[in-house]
C-alpha cells in the first residue's frame, strides 16, 4: 500500500558564494554526476589558499571566509540573479552593494567592501576565487547535502532551545521521515521528486554550526550536544546524484 503520509521536500537551498546566505528556490534541476545547481560555485579566500583553478582540488574551508572561522558572516545576506550573473550584498552597519562577479573591477569592490564589514577579523588580503565548474565544498563527495528536519527537531527538543536548521546549510530540507532514520542509509537510493540519488554518509558537523543565522554569534555548541545526546557527530546526508531531474518542495522523498 502507499504511504499515507509521504515524506516530502520542505525546502531546497543553495550558497552561490561559499559561507555566504543560503538562498531559497523553488525549484532544481539536478543532473546525474553533477553537484547542486548554482551551490558553492564561488568561495573568499583569506590570504592565499593555494587554490589553483588550472588543477582544482578540495580545500580545507578554513581557508575561506566561512562560518567555522568567521561567525559573523551569517549577518551577511546575498542574493544572486544567474541570469546576469549578479551579487547583491548587505550587511548590518554597510550600505549594500551590487556587483557583477566576474569583472574584475567588480571582484575588487566585494573583495574591499567584505573587508570593511569583517574589520580587524580580516587577517589577510580577501580575494575571490570562481572555480569554474569546480564546486568549493567543505567534502569533496558532497554534491547535494539533505537535512532531515525530524532529526533537527529532535536535536531542539532535548537541548531545550530551538535549533534553526538554516545553521546546517543543506540543499534539500525533507519533512516526514522519522528523526535520525537517516544515518543508516549509507549506500541506499533515494528518490527526490523526479531525481535519484545514492547516500554516501552522513554529514559530520563542525563548529560552523555554532553560529545563530541571524545574529552571527556562536550560541549553541551544537557539536557537543550530537556527542554527548546521541554518540555521533552526524546531522544531514552526503548524497551523489545517479538520474538527474526536477525538485521542488512538496515534491516526494522516499527511500528506493
Amino acid at each position: 500500500m502507499p504511504d499515507a503520509n509521504p515524506a516530502t521536500i520542505a525546502a531546497l537551498y543553495r550558497h552561490p558564494v561559499k559561507g555566504f546566505t543560503p538562498e531559497p528556490l523553488d525549484e532544481a534541476l539536478l543532473g546525474a554526476g553533477e553537484a547542486f545547481p548554482g551551490d558553492r560555485l564561488r568561495a573568499i579566500e583569506i590570504g592565499p589558499s593555494g587554490f589553483d583553478p588550472a588543477a582544482p582540488a578540495h580545500i580545507s574551508k578554513m581557508r575561506f571566509t566561512v562560518l567555522a572561522r568567521l561567525p559573523q558572516m551569517a549577518r551577511v545576506r546575498t542574493q544572486w540573479d544567474e541570469p546576469t550573473d549578479t551579487l547583491t550584498v548587505s550587511a548590518p552597519g554597510a550600505a549594500d552593494l551590487v556587483v557583477r562577479l566576474g569583472l574584475a573591477v567588480d571582484d575588487r569592490r566585494l573583495e574591499a567592501w567584505l573587508t570593511d564589514v569583517l574589520g580587524e577579523e580580516a587577517t589577510a588580503p580577501l580575494r575571490l576565487l570562481d572555480g569554474q565548474g569546480h564546486r568549493f565544498m567543505d567534502d569533496p563527495s558532497g554534491a547535494v547535502s539533505v537535512l532531515n528536519l525530524a532529526s533537527v527537531r529532535d536535536l531542539s527538543q532535548r537541548l531545550e532551545v530551538e535549533v534553526d536548521p538554516l545553521r546546517f546549510r543543506a540543499n534539500v530540507w525533507v519533512e516526514g521521515w522519522p528523526a535520525w532514520i537517516e544515518n543508516d542509509w549509507t549506500g541506499r537510493d533515494l528518490r527526490l521528486g523526479g531525481a535519484r540519488l545514492k547516500v554516501v554518509k552522513p554529514i559530520v558537523r563542525c563548529v560552523a554550526t555554532h553560529a545563530n543565522p541571524v545574529t552571527g554569534t556562536r550560541d549553541i555548541d551544537v557539536v557537543s550536544a550530537l556527542h554527548d545526546l546521541y554518540g555521533h557527530r552526524w546531522c544531514g546526508l552526503y548524497l551523489s546524484v545517479e538520474a538527474g531531474g526536477a525538485v521542488r518542495p512538496g515534491d516526494r522523498a522516499e527511500l528506493i
